[in-house]
C-alpha cells in the first residue's frame, strides 16, 4: 500500500456568487505527492480534537502555507504589520503537529508550516519582513511562482543537503520569517541576508523538515529538486510505516 500523506487544508469562500465556505488545499501539494508515489488526503480544519485518529490513518503529515501564525502563540501582541490570522487553523494544525510527533510520523512544513513548527517547539517569528533590518533580498518575489529567484546556503551533512546545495536557487513568497529558533531545531539552510530557509529535526525517532520556500509551485514544472522534496517525504513516511509496524510486531518479554 502506498504511503498516505495527510495534507492540511484551509477554508475559503467559494465565490461571491456562491457565498458558502469550502475546504481546500493548493493543488500542487496533492499532485506532487501523487507523482512521487504517495496517496494524498486533505485534512480539514476541525473544531473537535480528533488529531489522534487522523494521524493514526496517515503515514506522514504535510503542513501547508497560508495565514500568519498568531503572535499570541509566541507571547507577542499583534502589531500593525501582521497579516490575517486564523485561530481555528492554528488550533487544528497544532493538534495535528503534536500528535504526529507523538506517533513519530514524518513531517514536512512549507512556509507557514515551517513557521508553525518553530513556534510550537518554542521559537518566535518576525511578524513582518520590515521588522528585520538585515533584510536585503526580495522574499516576496514579483517573478512568476515557478521560477526560483534567490540563492540559499546549505549546512553540510544536513538532511536538506541530500537535495539542495549551497548556491542553489529557490522561489520565495512570504512576509514573515523566523526570529528565535526553537531549541532542538537545526537551521540547515538560509538566504544571503540570513533569513532561515530550512529547519530540521532528525533524532529520537523524529523526522521533521521545514522549508520557507514553495516547492509545490514548481515541482511539476520540470524542477527535479522541488519534486525530490515530496519524494523524500514519501520515502520517510514509508520507512517510518515499516519501522512502526516492526516495532508493534516485536514481542515484549517481561523478564
Amino acid at each position: 500500500m502506498k504511503p498516505v500523506i495527510g495534507i492540511t487544508g484551509n477554508i475559503s469562500l467559494l465565490s461571491s456568487a456562491q457565498p458558502f465556505n469550502v475546504n481546500y488545499s493548493p493543488l500542487g501539494f496533492s499532485k506532487a505527492i501523487e507523482k512521487v508515489g504517495g496517496s494524498p488526503i486533505i485534512l480539514p480544519i476541525m473544531d473537535t480534537d480528533n488529531a489522534e485518529e487522523l494521524i493514526s490513518i496517515v503515514d506522514g503529515l504535510l503542513l501547508t502555507g497560508g495565514e500568519d501564525v498568531s503572535p499570541k502563540l509566541y507571547n507577542e501582541e499583534p502589531r500593525m504589520v501582521i497579516g490575517p490570522t486564523s485561530p481555528e487553523r492554528d488550533r487544528s494544525e497544532i493538534l495535528l503537529l503534536k500528535e504526529a510527533m507523538k506517533q513519530q510520523k514524518p513531517i514536512l512544513g512549507i512556509c507557514r508550516g515551517l513557521q508553525l513548527i518553530n513556534v510550537v517547539l518554542g521559537g518566535s517569528l518576525y511578524q513582518d519582513l520590515s521588522e528585520n533590518k538585515d533584510i536585503t533580498i526580495q522574499h516576496v518575489q514579483k517573478t512568476k511562482p515557478h521560477h526560483p529567484t534567490h540563492s540559499i546556503a546549505v549546512k553540510e551533512k544536513s538532511h536538506i543537503a541530500k537535495i539542495f546545495q549551497t548556491g542553489d536557487y529557490v522561489n520565495s513568497f512570504h512576509h514573515q520569517v523566523i526570529k528565535d529558533v526553537a531549541d532542538g531545531l537545526t537551521v540547515s539552510a538560509w538566504s544571503q541576508d540570513k533569513v532561515v530557509e530550512a529547519i530540521e529535526l532528525f533524532e529520537n525517532n523524529q523526522s521533521i523538515l521545514g522549508l520557507q520556500w514553495h516547492p509545490e509551485l514548481n515541482a511539476l514544472k520540470n524542477n527535479e529538486q522541488s519534486l525530490a522534496i515530496f519524494a523524500d517525504l514519501v520515502k520517510r513516511a514509508n520507512d517510518a510505516k515499516h519501522h512502526i509496524k516492526a516495532r508493534k510486531e516485536t514481542p515484549y518479554y517481561n523478564i
